[in-house]
């Protein structure tokens, strides 16, 4: 399918590794040009390298914090124009209710809900202007199911969701939407972290610990960054004009709900 955004910019935040760089890879395939970020430059250089040889397209990237008010500012100096933007960024440290301060709130909030709002508001307009964008925030299946040892992200990515419910219909008639990607467990370094974190705890191998999360998902296999991309990929093109302010959840089944 020919998703019709060929020649767009995209800005891609966290996009050297994971679900950034699978989304990354996908917009690329698209014929998408972009910038992409993240904090590490050596990795973040080697990516941007092969979406150059592999798909031909233009990819600057910037290396920054995207959470911090002056790794934005970067971001946009070398994209001040995106159409489409893709909202990732590392959520905060599990931990346990009765722990969290004032403070753990704030730099969850600040990172998980702020940063993208902020980035939705430098970018927006500009959208509305030229009568065409798309913005897809990475969240997580939390927001449908809450997952307990993980309140600060819960938190955070509420927040963000009640902002995204609002915003994509006010900007829906200029061309733009707006739509979260809730992911559930993917092949990813997060994956592992968090197997590793059960084969510690339980004194069991990791390949068991990943056995015992696959059985838990009704595909039973963990999400690839690849098939992730393409769903954000197609959230970004011509063909998703009708869908505004939807959490799509993409958790191979694991969320059991109805609605």
């Amino acid at each position: 399918m020919d998703l019709g955004i060929r020649g767009r910019r995209a800005i891609v935040c966290a996009a050297s590794k994971g679900l950034g760089r699978g989304c990354a890879e996908a917009l690329a395939g698209a014929g998408v040009e972009l910038v992409i970020n993240a904090r590490g430059a050596e990795e973040l250089e080697a990516t941007a390298a092969a979406l150059r040889d592999l798909h031909g397209v233009r990819v600057t990237a910037v290396a920054a914090d995207i959470t911090t008010a002056d790794g934005r500012a970067a971001v946009l100096d070398a994209c001040p124009e995106p159409d489409i933007l893709v909202n990732n960024a590392g959520g905060p440290p599990p931990g346990l209710w009765s722990d969290w301060s004032r403070d753990d709130f704030i730099r969850a909030i600040d990172a998980n809900m702020l940063s993208p709002i902020a980035l939705m508001q430098a970018v927006l307009p500009g959208m509305m202007a030229r009568g065409f964008g798309r913005v897809v925030n990475i969240t997580s299946a939390a927001v449908k199911a809450p997952i307990p040892q993980l309140g600060l992200s819960n938190s955070a990515r509420a927040g963000l969701t009640g902002f995204v419910a609002g915003t994509s219909r006010q900007v829906a008639s200029k061309g733009v939407t707006i739509n979260n990607l809730l992911p559930g467990i993917h092949a990813t370094d997060r994956a592992t972290a968090l197997d590793q974190g059960v084969s510690k705890g339980e004194g069991i191998s990791l390949d068991e610990a990943r056995r015992r999360r696959e059985a838990t998902i009704p595909v039973r296999r963990y999400g690839t960054p690849e098939e992730f991309g393409a769903t954000c990929a197609f959230l970004c093109s011509v063909h998703a004009g009708f869908i505004v302010g939807q959490n799509i959840v993409h958790d191979g089944g694991a969320l059991n709900a109805t609605l």
